[in-house]
């Protein structure tokens, strides 16, 4: 084949509207169009790379055509995905629930000014880390977040709160406080959670909804985040 390729770097926006800068390779026998298939490779920094001419195994194809791209999943078409991960991860479905609520709120395609991607907003680096190959797919994304989850909360010998802040804010930084890192938008963030994680819980008849006293705390105590299947 004589035809030369030509090599173009492209600006990809996404649905939160960041832009991702990534390099797309384009074969004059493969034009980029409705049918063409792209493919993606997360370097060991978080860089990512898009080609629809791989040059070698590490690329994997993303499957731009599947109903996994669709604007929003309802938490019945995930709850299997949840179900199964939670389990393996010995947490309770209603944490998993919550936590993917308050990152993307549903949307499999979000994508954070930060480069946080998909469902449980894995950004790249954790993402290599976990195994997550293609992050913008619904298994693949709650299972790494979930696992990332497990990990933290081990990590914090199971104290929920800290391990949510380092969810957000990264365990460096909550390590560094052995407490709620004071900023503001951890904290927030944190409340918001546990706000979705009990209501969850209530919903699920896990526990019982109680009038909220003028001084209860801003955070409602909820149930541990292991699951209850695995505390037998």
């Amino acid at each position: 084949m004589t035809a030369t390729l030509r090599r173009i770097t492209s600006l990809i926006r996404c649905s939160s509207g960041m832009l991702l800068t990534g390099v797309i390779v384009l074969s004059p026998l493969n034009p980029v169009g409705s049918q063409a298939e792209i493919y993606q490779y997360i370097g060991p920094n978080g860089t990512i790379s898009l080609t629809n001419v791989p040059s070698d195994a590490r690329y994997r194809k993303l499957d731009v055509e599947s109903a996994r791209f669709h604007a929003l999943l309802s938490e019945r078409e995930l709850e299997p995905v949840i179900k199964r991960h939670s389990s393996q991860q010995q947490l309770h479905p209603a944490l998993i629930r919550a936590v993917i609520k308050a990152e993307s709120n549903f949307d499999p395609r979000a994508v954070s000014r930060a480069g946080a991607i998909g469902l449980m907003q894995l950004m790249p680096q954790t993402a290599v880390r976990l195994d997550v190959r293609d992050m913008f797919d619904p298994d693949e994304n709650v299972g790494g977040g979930a696992k990332y989850l497990r990990q933290l909360l081990d990590r914090f010998h199971g104290n929920l709160p800290l391990a949510l802040a380092a969810y957000n804010a990264g365990e460096n930084i909550v390590d560094r406080y052995q407490a709620l890192p004071p900023i503001d938008e951890t904290r927030q963030y944190v409340r918001k959670v546990l706000r979705y994680y009990r209501t969850f819980l209530v919903r699920d008849g896990v526990i019982t909804e109680r009038p909220v006293s003028r001084h209860a705390p801003s955070t409602p105590a909820v149930a541990p985040a292991t699951s209850v299947e695995a505390s037998r």
